[in-house]
């Protein structure tokens, strides 16, 4: 038998105390095999990465790296969790959108793993008088209803207390949001609402219905224009903060205003990010409460959505792996009620496999992976908290930007809020232009030949106010050039992939290039000769060292062939007949979109 020292098994006993500028000679030893000459913590910002609201993830992080004292779960600033239980007693909530009038949907749903509806209604949505019909056979008691009105909050929400009235529901057993948000409303319309018919709903719900909540803080239509992380922070705390002045003027107290909100955030596939989102939300309005005189009603409730910015249209099938990344962030990061969006969702209404996809994705990680047996699990990581307390710092600094120039609903219609959001997603958009934000089945490993996934439309969204933008919007419209002129001509446009020399010399740039020009719909064709494939365009492939001897020779007999263009895959050199270079880091919207122009696709 191994008898153990007192002290446990020190697996670290006999080797020597490592410290961090050993560390940073070893990372400077490996930069310098590639070309780098840097030392000391510059090595360590080689390897550090650029985020949006000037952050940088730095690649290693130790316990030097301080952050504030997260606190408890339950407690002020509530990082850790808005309640002491966090979502042990069962997961979270599963919560499901419906925007059109099915009841067996809906009924489906809540039979198979959803706990709550989000119900979209008005304009748009659900009419207001089929409530009752689509809500049918739900028992009220039982399954939070969490409704989305837009301008006709007031009438719908109406409607859902007639409901629990008419069907005998006790007052203190109505959960969920009536969803009134009057400044989302504006955000997403231009149309600015009037507050006035809140107050009454606020009150009843203080009043008659505890567990009843009258307004949402919707971050989305912020997250949807283009905005970063700290943009849609510091938007949802002016919006709240502009929410508790009205109820408070109205006579509410700070306690009785807090408990009407609840905050709608996007999460994404980024992972740490998503976390440190839902975490940060929760200090800052923690925050707010503190300087209200009211620290104990500062605990967020979330609703945490997939982000629609990051489903692609084409190779839709991805969006699961998107959608399961960004729940299983959420969940981590401690959202109440989380939404997961069908993979289909761009284009159109979901089918029954995907809203079972949808809802089965929240139930593998709860009752599979146990994500929810431990409350806050990234709590204590070093790089969670520095990201959680920098991105709150960036998120305060960008809402106190807000209240000087006169709160949420005067940035909003002096349209500086859409300029703010507008130049953090033009600096997004050259990443994604640029594939430095790779889309994987659309900028990144693209299938031309896929079979399309077709979809009855949607209702149509509300439109007039900020825009909602998309990862592939700039690449969707390359492909559906490419289909346009597939179904014109029976063909895609096509290039020629020259490769020169043995495979070991050519493969990693003929990947390349057919990655990149399948990534407007251009077809590679690597077989034959070019006179035989049907193309006007070439791209030269090979090794440095082939170009150097033979890319010049190749260009001219390619041109002299009928090549009207010729492409390069590699870095820019001065090669006679080579028009123009395609590398990792070029702007692969601008080179597509030329391509397509030249060749006469439109």
């Amino acid at each position: 038998m191994t008898v153990l020292p007192d002290d446990g098994l020190s697996l670290a006993a006999e080797f020597p105390d490592a410290n961090l500028e050993q560390w940073h000679g070893l990372v400077a030893g490996v930069l310098r095999k590639s070309g780098k000459e840097v030392s000391g913590t510059a090595a360590e910002d080689a390897l550090s990465t650029a985020l949006e609201d000037g952050l940088r993830t730095r690649p290693l992080y130790t316990a030097h790296d301080a952050a504030p004292d997260p606190g408890f779960p339950g407690f002020a600033p509530f990082v850790r969790g808005a309640r002491a239980e966090g979502n042990t007693t069962g997961g979270w909530d599963v919560r499901q959108r419906h925007a059109v009038a099915d009841n067996t949907a809906v009924l489906t749903d809540l039979e198979n793993g959803v706990t709550s509806l989000w119900l979209v209604a008005g304009e748009g949505g659900i009419p207001v008088a089929s409530l009752g019909k689509v809500l049918d056979g739900v028992y009220l008691d039982l399954a939070p209803v969490a409704l989305d009105a837009g301008g006709q909050f007031a009438s719908a929400a109406q409607e859902l207390l007639r409901l629990y009235d008419e069907r005998g529901i006790d007052g203190k057993a109505a959960r969920g949001s009536l969803g009134a948000d009057p400044l989302g409303h504006e955000a997403r319309t231009g149309e600015a609402s009037d507050f006035a018919p809140v107050v009454p709903l606020a009150r009843r719900c203080a009043e008659e219905y505890p567990g009843l909540r009258a307004l949402t803080v919707d971050a989305l239509p912020y997250h949807e224009a283009g905005g970063s992380a700290a943009q849609e922070l510091g938007a949802s705390i002016a919006t709240g903060v502009a929410y508790l002045r009205e109820l408070t003027e109205a006579g509410l107290s700070v306690e009785q205003a807090c408990a009407q909100l609840e905050f709608r955030y996007a999460a994404t596939a980024d992972q740490f990010l998503t976390i440190a989102k839902l975490r940060a939300a929760r200090r800052l309005w923690a925050r707010v409460a503190e300087v209200c005189g009211a620290p104990a009603a500062g605990a967020q409730a979330q609703h945490a959505v997939v982000s629609p910015v990051m489903m692609t249209r084409r190779d839709p099938w991805v969006n699961m792996l998107r959608a399961t990344i960004a729940t299983l962030a959420a969940g981590v990061g401690g959202a109440d009620a989380i939404t997961v969006l069908p993979f289909d969702h761009a284009l159109g209404l979901p089918d029954a496999f995907a809203r079972r996809i949808a809802r089965n994705t929240s139930t593998i990680l709860v009752e599979e992976s146990h994500l929810s047996r431990v409350i806050d699990p990234a709590g204590g990581s070093w790089y969670v908290e520095r990201l959680t307390d920098e991105l709150a710092e960036a998120a305060w600094r960008f809402f106190r930007t807000i209240e000087r120039d006169g709160g949420q609903a005067a940035v909003l219609r002096s349209g500086r809020l859409r300029t703010d959001l507008a130049t953090t997603w033009a600096q997004r958009s050259k990443k994604l232009a640029t594939r430095r934000e790779p889309v994987t089945g659309v900028s990144e490993f693209p299938f031309l030949s896929e079979k399309p996934v077709v979809r009855d439309p949607a209702p149509g969204q509300p439109a007039g106010g900020l825009p909602r933008v998309r990862r592939d919007e700039a690449y969707e419209d390359l492909r559906a050039r490419s289909d346009a002129h597939l179904a014109a001509t029976g063909s895609r446009p096509r290039v020629f992939l020259a490769a020169i020399g043995p495979a070991a010399a050519h493969t990693a740039r003929t990947t390349f290039a057919a990655n990149l020009f399948q990534a407007g719909g251009i077809e590679p064709v690597t077989e034959g000769t070019f006179e035989e494939s049907g193309a006007t365009e070439v791209c030269l492939c090979s090794s440095d060292a082939l170009y150097e001897e033979r890319a010049e020779d190749v260009a001219g007999t390619l041109k002299a062939a009928g090549a009207r263009h010729v492409f390069l895959a590699g870095r820019p050199g001065q090669y006679a007949d080579v028009d123009s270079y395609v590398f990792a880091g070029c702007d692969a919207v601008s080179v597509l979109t030329a391509t397509l122009d030249r060749m006469g696709v439109s």
